[in-house]
């Protein structure tokens, strides 16, 4: 009887160890799925930083490749890239803390905040329709393309008309009221691009069949910094979104404006379906798991921030590469995305 109850007791024992050992290897998969993304993408070969996050909580990083190809530097978790239209979410957030202050009403004409335009439609579009791009301007000297309020049509002059009203409304640079947020976040390696201030930043790339051409002049001007100019790491985008999707930078009431939507919007890399478009940043609903992002492109430089709200995760990718078939933007990026909706760790 003894021998049996041993042997009894062995079995139990390798079966808890075995389902142990196979929960941890199904925790992991995610992470052996997207190493093997980084390591074996060919068309075109990943150049970037990947990181997850969870509660501020690194869960995977990793750096593969050159911040610059012709000193061969190898880029490392802590490099800095043009983040581009993910410049878009800081702008709203930045604006809606002056509404918080009362200085900026969301439904007031943009012309009370920019009273040097003196274009007709000034006196009708509001700032929420700059905000959740259904404002229909698409160029300062034509006329709107639809009625403000009545359609969709993304760009990037509307957020550089929302850098303004901020500077309007704190009588300061739009570069110093974003490092200040950025100084008080500790995001220490996070600010608005200049010419004379590069840090740690790669060398952006445009990929034509995996031939590299490095980007020497930038598409970021002093009056575009609302929409396309903030350098970053993914490190500090994940302390960026720990604070703002977690009530730390916005009131409750503003942060629901902003991931709140009056407007649809389709964009490859979110799928093929119309979805939300907030202030700043999409709202996917039609993936297996709710998340919020946005994506960002040019210079050479392709970013990917998603924060999914059920689980508490943040997948940031960066690369300093961008491609000219339009097909493969964020070719890698998709394929990480979809690993991680597919897995058990946005199920927690």
């Amino acid at each position: 009887m003894n021998s049996i109850f041993k042997f009894s007791y062995l079995l139990l024992l390798l079966s808890i160890l075995s389902g142990c050992h196979s929960s941890a290897q199904k925790k992991d998969t995610y992470t052996s799925k997207i190493d093997s993304i980084i390591q074996n993408s060919t068309s075109p070969v990943f150049n970037g930083v990947i990181l997850i996050s969870k509660n501020g909580k690194t869960l995977y990083s990793k750096a593969k490749g050159f911040a610059n190809f012709e000193t061969k530097k190898p880029l490392t978790t802590d490099s800095q890239f043009e983040i581009m239209s993910n410049s878009k979410l800081i702008a709203a957030t930045m604006l809606l803390l002056e509404v918080e202050k009362g200085n900026v009403d969301l439904n007031s004409p943009i012309k009370k905040y920019l009273p040097e335009l003196t274009q007709n439609w000034a006196d009708s579009v509001t700032v929420h329709q700059l905000l959740n791009h259904s404002h229909g301007i698409v160029d300062l000297q034509k006329p709107l393309a639809f009625k403000p309020g009545t359609d969709y049509k993304y760009g990037n002059l509307s957020f550089n008309l929302v850098a303004k009203i901020v500077e309007f409304s704190t009588k300061k640079k739009y570069s110093e009221v974003t490092a200040v947020l950025f100084k008080k976040l500790k995001m220490n390696h996070t600010f608005c691009y200049s010419k004379d201030k590069t840090q740690n930043l790669a060398t952006g790339y445009f990929n034509d069949k995996n031939v590299l051409k490095p980007v020497t002049t930038s598409q970021i001007t002093p009056e575009s910094l609302g929409a396309d100019g903030i350098i970053s790491t993914a490190s500090d985008l994940a302390i960026w979104n720990n604070n703002l999707h977690k009530g730390k930078i916005l009131k409750p009431e503003s942060y629901k404006l902003m991931t709140k939507y009056t407007i649809l919007s389709q964009h490859n890399f979110f799928g093929k379906e119309k979805e939300g478009y907030g202030y700043g940043i999409r709202i996917i609903e039609k993936a297996p798991v709710k998340y919020l992002g946005h994506t960002g492109l040019g210079d050479g430089f392709s970013s990917v921030n998603l924060y999914f709200p059920e689980s508490d995760i943040s997948l940031i990718v960066l690369e300093n590469q961008m491609n000219e078939d339009s097909n493969l933007y964020y070719a890698s990026e998709a394929k990480i995305k979809d690993i991680l909706l597919g897995s058990e760790v946005l199920k927690k």
